[in-house]
């Protein structure tokens, strides 16, 4: 009657239902007995029909029913054995796992629906954009449209404001080709929080991993339930796909919202405690992830159940890629060591479906040994923390100490392995493999980060503990928001550093979503619980914001002009050829860099010239010059053999792209404003 099976998986889990009736599957090693409950319609807190499951092998607990049909409210419920690492409640309703449509009753009280997924995609197909091509852009599905007057009100911040003309127009115009959300599957907010009136914002906290966040549609499509909801997001992603922007999916395998001992039950405590979540032989949850538990990736189904999902969204709804956040956490094995060979990893590189999608990892946990950048396989990009570290220490917190002592910390050597691909922490790689950001939606933004030293996070509710203490930030002079136009004019000048700095580097750029705007949230710097203008994307941007943003577009379009700014390989100091780029680097002098250049800290001048091999033979060269202190300084341009002249691209020092043609000479003087990066055409 049904198709029992998916090409990659065991048995089809979850709930396959028609107009006939239907198939239910739900694993559990540890229960005795399993029952579904079909709810009245009108109802929910009425049963009207209950279904005891057969146990099969492997835990599989199943029924064929008539009864299950499209449309129908159903839970589950489980009893099994007592003991420490049990937590059945026979009493309970509990969530199907694979549930695809939830209706939210309290805050507590959720029930499934079996909903209709059909879908017309009109055509449309994924952009397919490589990762050479990409950029980036992390942005909150709520906070992006929230206040936009272009938009109309009762849509802002949902699924469809999401896809409305203004947000993708927006999205175009800036260059992005791809928008990474924070988490979009069914989530809810801890108590602790909602104590404290607050929710988290974020998100991180998912109870289902198969439905999209209800919250995030637009009121009147929650009023019609969730196959509409469902549609609501599938028709953001298809406008989206259309204008050729990818969407990627921050997602949140590593714990779900049940939280710790004494958490919640929703779903996986009530059916499976002792095998869906990492504990001890007494109960105690070996918690990885700070959330209070993590999910047992030791396990084979709790594996089955995250590349269930996986396919389903890649499939489904067609997402391009994920980002896996602590992804440490799903590659630790049943002694809960990391191992970059684990079987969910293997399984997500074999599998055909889930391989051609963006497999972007988080890599590191809050578990011992935890922290594993450059430690996953190869096609598993990985965010770049030393990548944000590095350029924040040239950029901020070196220039800082030099004003305060007279000494820089660091030369340029860290940084040019940086803009370079990263090949020391990549190395069994490519540039591909680092993604690389200044900023995320954890700490602070961009504008913040050159106007703060400190967090200020009252508005949390935790008397500003919480949050990164170590920002490597620098508010040039005054702590927060300033009058004074020097202060503000050397902020700019430092976003600009930062901006330029991630999107003219070899690697794969991550924008945060505000940060092209210079985005304020007051100094707050973990603002996860903050669904309010502090998070909220700003749509009246002033003068300076404008400037910046349209800086931004302009880098954004000089990197997807020239493909030496983007090498999918790492550069060789050898001639161009198909395979490799060349990097050559010089000093102040325009000579070759020496032992001392590389290694002296107050060293803070770097020329880097990229060629690459074009498809008709010839060579694209640009040269990228670097000055990282606080001083003008007089460079000499090198001077090589096949340097016509050369023609200025961008300047950081300048508040907008260059207007008029710039050529200078090989061998000739380049005046170099204080603490700038400059740019230029090889001719």
């Amino acid at each position: 009657m049904h198709d029992l099976h998916h090409p990659g998986s065991k048995l089809k889990l979850g709930l396959t239902a028609s107009s006939e009736g239907g198939i239910f599957r739900v694993w559990s090693e540890s229960a005795s007995e399993i029952s579904l409950h079909i709810l009245d319609s009108q109802d929910s807190t009425i049963t009207t029909d209950v279904i005891s499951l057969e146990r099969a092998d492997g835990g599989i607990f199943w029924c064929e029913d008539e009864r299950l049909k499209l449309g129908i409210s159903y839970v589950i419920r489980a009893d099994g054995p007592e003991g420490p690492r049990h937590a059945f409640q026979p009493e309970r309703n509990l969530l199907d796992p694979y549930a695809k449509g939830l209706v939210r009753e309290s805050p507590r009280d959720y029930h499934c629906v079996a909903i209709d997924t059909d879908f017309d995609w009109e055509g449309v197909t994924k952009p397919g954009t490589g990762l050479s091509e990409s950029v980036i852009y992390e942005a909150h599905v709520r906070g992006l449209t929230r206040v936009n007057p272009l938009i109309p009100e009762p849509i802002r911040g949902s699924y469809a404001a999401l896809g409305h003309p203004a947000t993708i127009e927006y999205l175009t115009n800036l260059g992005i080709t791809a928008v990474e959300l924070l988490p979009i599957q069914a989530l809810i907010s801890e108590p602790r929080l909602i104590n404290l009136g607050l929710i988290n914002y974020w998100g991180y906290n998912t109870i289902n991993f198969f439905t999209p966040h209800m919250r995030y549609a637009a009121e009147s499509t929650r009023a019609q339930g969730p196959a509409a909801i469902l549609r609501e997001l599938k028709t953001a992603i298809r406008e989206l796909h259309r204008a050729g922007i990818e969407v990627i999916m921050d997602v949140v395998y590593n714990h779900t919202a049940e939280g710790g001992h004494k958490g919640l039950t929703y779903s996986y405590r009530g059916l499976d405690n002792s095998n869906y979540y990492r504990q001890d032989d007494f109960g105690n949850y070996q918690d990885t992830t700070g959330c209070g538990n993590s999910l047992n990736f030791g396990n084979p189904m709790v594996q089955q159940l995250a590349l269930d999902s996986l396919r389903y969204w890649s499939e489904e709804l067609q997402i391009d890629g994920y980002r896996f956040d602590l992804a440490t956490t799903l590659a630790r094995d049943e002694h809960n060591h990391f191992n970059p060979q684990h079987a969910l990893l293997s399984a997500m590189q074999s599998d055909p479906i889930i391989s051609q999608t963006k497999l972007i990892v988080e890599p590191w946990d809050v578990g011992m040994g935890g922290w594993q950048t450059g430690n996953f396989p190869p096609i598993f990009p990985e965010w770049n923390d030393r990548f944000r570290d590095s350029v924040r220490r040239f950029w901020l917190s070196d220039i800082a100490q030099a004003r305060n002592n007279g000494q820089h910390h660091n030369g340029v050597q860290e940084l040019a392995g940086r803009i370079s691909g990263s090949q020391d922490i990549m190395a069994d790689s490519s540039p591909l493999a680092s993604i690389n950001f200044v900023t995320a939606h954890d700490g602070f933004t961009l504008w913040d980060l050159v106007s703060y030293n400190v967090k200020h996070n009252s508005a949390n509710g935790e008397g500003n503990r919480d949050g990164a203490n170590n920002n490597s930030s620098f508010n040039h002079g005054f702590e927060g928001e300033t009058p004074n136009p020097s202060i503000n004019f050397a902020r700019r000048k430092a976003a600009r550093n930062l901006m330029g700095t991630l999107l003219l580097s070899a690697g794969v750029p991550m924008i945060t979503a505000g940060d092209e705007r210079l985005k304020t949230q007051g100094g707050n710097n973990n603002a996860y619980c903050q669904d309010n203008v502090i998070t909220w994307q700003n749509w009246d941007p002033n003068s300076h914001q404008s400037d910046f943003e349209t800086t931004v577009a302009h880098l954004i379009s000089l990197r997807k002009q020239y493909p030496a700014l983007r090498p999918r390989s790492f550069a060789l100091i050898e001639e161009p050829t198909p395979e490799h780029d060349q990097m050559l680097w010089f000093s102040v002098r325009g000579d070759e860099m020496t032992v001392d250049d590389w290694h002296n800290p107050e060293r803070r001048t770097l020329q880097r010239l990229s060629y690459h091999l074009m498809n008709d033979g010839s060579k694209q060269g640009l040269l990228l010059v670097i000055n990282g202190q606080e001083q003008v300084k007089n460079v000499t341009l090198p001077k090589r053999e096949g340097i016509g002249s050369l023609e200025l691209l961008w300047d950081s020092a300048l508040e907008l792209p260059p207007k008029r043609t710039i050529l200078l000479n090989p061998g000739s003087k380049l005046r170099m404003v204080e603490a700038s990066m400059q740019l230029f055409l090889v001719r």
